[in-house]
């Protein structure tokens, strides 16, 4: 679209407007300023709409600008929750429950549906080959987690072992949360719980936010995923 001299004091008050409010006045996004050869001057416009409260972080990704309060709250969050994994995997690390792990992965067994059973005799009889392995394994896992979780590192891979771990705990070690008995069920297991908040950070990228995978992301490239990234990979617009 060509605009002639004679309105070209009116686009040249949407051109400073544009740059600097991004074009919401004027309801398009300026893009270009030539000169045609009869010396009047034009100014192309693009009518494609400018997305709003956006930024592209990362490859591919448009991510919705947080007030700065909440960025900082789910920063605080994920701490504390890293905090609370610390504190788990501190417990993981004492020789009374390494010594003790077959019982504890086998002992909501009793009361449970048959198929239940079955699934935790399994674990169970998987670890009991080597306790001491198992117990040492659950209490790295835990501890990298913690680790990652405070650092904000790796945020989507940390969450998505997360969340299988609590699930892998809940089903087992707590036996769904079950067995269920009116009057005396009064919840469904705490490692549930666990997960959800896992998922949560996984959909907000907590990790994101006052974390390495701010810096860490754009860095990975194809591999940006296993940080802040999405889970699938796609070209740079120009």
């Amino acid at each position: 679209m060509l605009i002639h001299r004679s309105d070209y004091e009116l686009l040249s008050y949407c051109v400073h407007k544009a740059r600097y409010a991004r074009a919401k006045s004027c309801g398009s996004t300026v893009v270009g300023l030539t000169t045609i050869a009869q010396g009047e001057a034009s100014i192309k416009l693009q009518t494609r709409p400018t997305p709003l409260q956006a930024d592209r972080s990362f490859r591919g990704r448009i991510r919705r600008t947080w007030p700065t309060w909440r960025t900082k709250g789910i920063a605080a969050l994920r701490i504390l929750f890293g905090l609370i994994w610390a504190v788990n995997a501190w417990f993981k690390w004492q020789p009374v429950f390494q010594s003790n792990i077959v019982q504890t992965v086998t002992g909501a067994k009793g009361g449970q549906p048959g198929p239940i059973q079955a699934w935790i005799s399994f674990w169970g009889h998987l670890v009991s080959g080597n306790p001491l392995l198992f117990a040492q394994i659950l209490a790295t896992t835990e501890t990298a987690i913690a680790v990652l979780l405070v650092l904000g590192l790796l945020g989507n891979l940390t969450d998505v072992v997360g969340i299988l771990l609590t699930l892998g705990i809940w089903s087992t070690a707590e036996g769904f949360g079950g067995p269920y008995k009116p009057g005396e069920s009064t919840d469904i297991g705490t490692a549930i719980i666990y997960a959800v908040v896992f998922a949560i950070l996984l959909v907000v990228s907590a990790s994101h936010y006052y974390g390495l995978d701010q810096w860490l992301t754009p860095r990975l490239g194809r591999f940006g995923f296993l940080a802040a990234g999405t889970f699938w990979y796609r070209r740079r617009e120009v």
